[in-house]
């Protein structure tokens, strides 16, 4: 028994450690670190897949372009016609790869999500991750969608490599019509050269035209797309006045174009609560979940009694929660969870168009970049 006035700590084993509690879960700190890290490193394996899969058809495009250029001037009697199905190989190519980076960024997007408000924020002091960080993760989890659209992963995949196959590929088609089978003086003899059997030299060339217009149109337009979580984008100053201009125009197009959060899109849930204790219920839900109630008055027609409609938005994470708030203030009460597409105005979504938010954000650039 130590004396009066002595210093002594209790045993470590006394000592009561925290426990993290989350809806009717218990978890202490180590447990919930430890599921915390394993998560991550799943995440981590599974974008590391992906990301070799996409280096695969990359593998697979350089391939199938020195083949096609090896066969086309390995010979001079041999068709240029081979370089022109190898636009349609390449293409394919840029499709698949296209499909494959949507699932890395799946994983990417959770992988960064835990970087930047789990890892990220320990090191910074306090630990304040972001408020929604949780419900962007869950929802990820409880509705898995790809965080970007096809065309911001053609248009990233065709800028990053697949622009230069395609512009390799173009000039040694040209260079192929200029040199075989005879040295071409004149367009006359070019487009002679350029001739498939029935298809005149002139269609031939205005399609292959055609198609870069089209690839370059898909690349500049889907520039201004920034959903990607799993890409290092350049933030130099000088490299953003340079190219103020054409972000802006890409910028524009694309928000047009796009119909993407700038994030990613959550699913919220509207929920209907037909209920004799209408108080009550949204009391609890004001107060502890803190959401907005909008209250209507309806008849049930069976009984011809009054009855109070209440209408309240949730995230998905919060479906458990609102259930038993509900259930100890009404067990009587009479639930429907909706999952919605979007949800506009009051904290929500903008009501304003897209194409006018993207309007008004390139001339607010613009006048940034005169005034610098």
């Amino acid at each position: 028994m130590p004396e009066v006035g002595s210093t002594s700590t209790p045993p470590v084993s006394d000592i009561p450690e925290n426990v993290w509690t989350y809806r009717g879960y218990r978890m202490k700190p180590g447990e919930f670190n430890t599921a915390m890290v394993h998560f991550y490193r799943g995440e981590i394996t599974r974008s590391n897949v992906w990301r070799t899969r996409l280096d695969n058809t990359t593998n697979w495009a350089v391939v199938t372009t020195g083949a096609v250029l090896t066969f086309a001037f390995g010979s001079v009697n041999n068709s240029h016609l081979v370089i022109l199905l190898s636009f349609l190989l390449v293409w394919i190519f840029l499709v698949i790869e296209s499909r494959r980076y949507r699932y890395y960024e799946l994983w990417a997007l959770r992988v960064r999500l835990m970087e930047t408000d789990f890892f990220a924020a320990m090191l910074s002091s306090p630990f304040t991750p972001h408020q929604e960080w949780a419900t962007r993760l869950a929802d990820s989890l409880l509705n898995p969608e790809f965080p970007i659209s096809l065309r911001e992963a053609l248009g990233r995949r065709l800028r990053r490599n697949y622009i230069w196959l395609f512009l390799i590929l173009g000039l040694a088609w040209t260079f192929k019509l200029i040199l075989h089978p005879i040295p071409a003086h004149s367009l006359r003899t070019f487009l002679n050269h350029a001739a498939i059997g029935p298809i005149s030299g002139q269609v031939v060339t205005l399609s292959v035209v055609c198609f870069f217009i089209v690839i370059f149109l898909i690349a500049i337009l889907t520039s201004g797309l920034r959903a990607s979580a799993g890409e290092v984008l350049p933030h130099s100053e000088a490299l953003a006045l340079s190219n103020e201009l054409l972000h802006n125009l890409a910028s524009a197009a694309s928000q047009v174009l796009s119909d993407e959060l700038p994030f990613m899109h959550r699913h919220e849930q509207l929920v209907i609560i037909i209920t004799n204790k209408a108080e009550a219920v949204s009391q609890q839900l004001l107060s502890l979940l803190k959401r907005g109630v909008t209250s209507l008055q309806g008849q049930g027609m069976y009984t011809g009694q009054p009855r109070t409609v209440l209408l309240c938005v949730v995230a998905p994470d919060e479906i458990r929660h609102l259930k038993s708030l509900v259930y100890q203030a009404d067990e009587q009460a009479f639930v429907v969870v909706n999952p919605t597409e979007e949800i506009l105005g009051a904290g929500f979504g903008q009501l304003e168009p897209r194409w006018r938010q993207a309007v008004q954000r390139t001339k607010a650039n613009s006048v940034k970049t005169a005034e610098k």
